[in-house]
């Protein structure tokens, strides 16, 4: 029965986020749903045959009501000052609340703005800006930046073969209401306003990839970079859309799939432990990770999903896993309730984590005749059950098919563990003793290259990706029903025998 109302809240609240996230839903919806929740508990008063399961409705619909609830709270409004001033040249005032991101062409500053300024005086305000600036301002975390440049609503915008991408939602997810494009940058003079923790972490990975531009030449610096910090920088869109092609595309940022592939790699140093000290290893691995990519979301969110899918191939408790799964959802959901409907890589790493949990075992069983040295037959287990897991989301997404993603990932899979230990080897090496660090170095650039090459080979195959065209996200959600389905079925058979 717990077990139940623990599913009846996780599910409920998560339906009442998502629905919400999609509908317009206000206080009247709540309150029936509260109505609906109060005549279950009623009946199950009334009705001691059907007590059980009435309770479990209930539950479930004030937890949907609790959701939509979250959801309404959460939805930004905006800033009158800011809002009468679209399509207009402004300045405004405020400070860096993350980790400025390099991209190729510009840098994207997430500003937390608390200052108009206008040619008379100075206007409170509040708001999350979006400054797309220059690719070389010199700026930070934690600095208090002016910025003049055009105001901006963000649009959502069209990805081809008929998707959206709801760019303003997945900016709210972050607290960002506005953009301000073409805009020139300039620090202003006050105290760094950064948290300590969050600035150490960021100082720690900026470190690291000082080391691999001083020991790694592009592209494999930019690979190195993204496997082991999450750092987005060096590829460049030609080499991003290969991987993306091929189904490689996690192995180009930190995972909770690649942390996993580390921590299965390390098992053996472990194996002759307790298997306290070895979740204890597992744990320090996944910080540390998180950690050095400088604490961003993404990173620590990996690091908890690679975490669960370890506790639950380890220990066999594939229920109590996945219970663990939900609840972190769950509190990630409540904490900001715009990820579980706009931000993908929420989306992607709960699948994936599932898969992992869940369709690993399965074709790991039936993969027998795939040797087991070198990890293969784990990586080919797991290279299935995770992109069987996240296929009909991805195809609903961006309608790219990978047809050679198994063998893609079997031969580049096997490279990343080491490749993650050379890279970070190089890096040390370039901080340490800059003029032999090419040479310390050319390890992590050989596996680095093959994982290139891998990727680039089997992208120029014919047919090495069959675009979809875009349906309803009904299919995606009948595929996931016949899906976990049939997982019902196997695990149902497999106890029955």
């Amino acid at each position: 029965m717990k077990e139940y109302l623990l599913f009846a809240v996780i599910f409920g609240f998560l339906a009442g986020v998502f629905a919400r996230s999609f509908f317009l839903l206000g206080s009247a919806v709540t309150g029936f749903a509260a109505l609906l929740a109060l005549a279950s508990f009623l009946l199950a008063y009334i009705d001691e045959t059907k007590r059980k399961p009435l309770i479990v409705i209930a539950v479930a619909l004030l937890a949907c009501a609790g959701g939509i609830w979250r959801m309404n709270s959460a939805v930004l409004i905006g800033d009158p000052e800011l809002t009468s001033r679209i399509e207009t040249k402004v300045v405004i005032e405020g400070v860096i609340s993350d980790e400025p991101d390099v991209r190729e062409s510009n840098i994207r500053i997430s500003l937390k703005a608390d200052n108009f300024v206008s040619a008379t005086n100075t206007i409170p305000i509040s708001a999350g800006v979006l400054v797309v600036a220059p690719r070389n301002t010199p700026v930070k975390y934690g600095d208090r930046v002016r910025a003049e440049g055009t105001l901006r609503l963000p649009k959502a915008f069209d990805t081809g073969e008929g998707r959206q991408f709801s760019y303003p939602e997945y900016l709210a997810k972050d607290g960002i209401g506005y953009e301000l494009a073409f805009a020139y940058v300039e620090k202003v003079e006050g105290d760094n306003e950064a948290n300590v923790l969050k600035a150490g972490a960021i100082s720690i990975k900026q470190s690291f990839l000082r080391g691999l531009e001083r020991a790694l030449p592009e592209p494999a610096g930019g690979l190195g970079g993204g496997i082991t910090v999450g750092a987005k920088r060096g590829l460049g869109s030609d080499l991003n859309d290969i991987f993306i092609t091929v189904g490689l595309v996690h192995v180009l940022v930190l995972s909770g799939y690649n942390i996993t592939i580390v921590i299965n790699a390390a098992r053996f140093a472990f194996s002759r432990l307790p298997r306290l000290f070895y979740f204890s290893g597992a744990a320090c691995i996944a910080i540390l990770f998180a950690l050095m990519t400088g604490g961003a979301a993404s990173s620590v969110r990996a690091a908890l999903m690679a975490m669960i899918a370890v506790l639950g191939r380890t220990t066999g408790r594939l229920y109590f896993a996945s219970r663990v799964l939900g609840i972190v959802a769950f509190g990630m959901v409540v904490w900001n309730p715009f990820i579980l409907g706009f931000d993908l890589g929420f989306q992607l790493s709960v699948l994936a984590t599932l898969g992992l949990i869940w369709f690993t075992p399965i074709f790991s069983a039936r993969l027998q005749w795939i040797t087991a040295k070198f990890a293969l037959r784990e990586i080919a287990a797991s290279t299935l059950g995770t992109q069987l897991a996240v296929l009909p989301l991805l195809l609903y997404q961006n309608g790219q098919l990978p047809l050679f993603s198994l063998p893609a990932n079997l031969l580049a899979l096997i490279a990343v563990p080491p490749a993650m230990a050379a890279t970070a080897i190089a890096s040390v090496a370039g901080l340490m003793a800059e003029p032999v660090a090419p040479i310390i170095a050319f390890p992590a650039y050989l596996l680095l290259t093959y994982i290139i090459e891998i990727a680039k080979f089997f992208a120029s195959l014919p047919f090495a990706s069959v675009a979809i065209t875009a349906f309803s996200a009904w299919w995606m959600f009948l595929a996931y029903a016949g899906m976990f389905g049939w997982l019902v079925y196997i695990k149902k058979g497999a106890a029955g025998g």
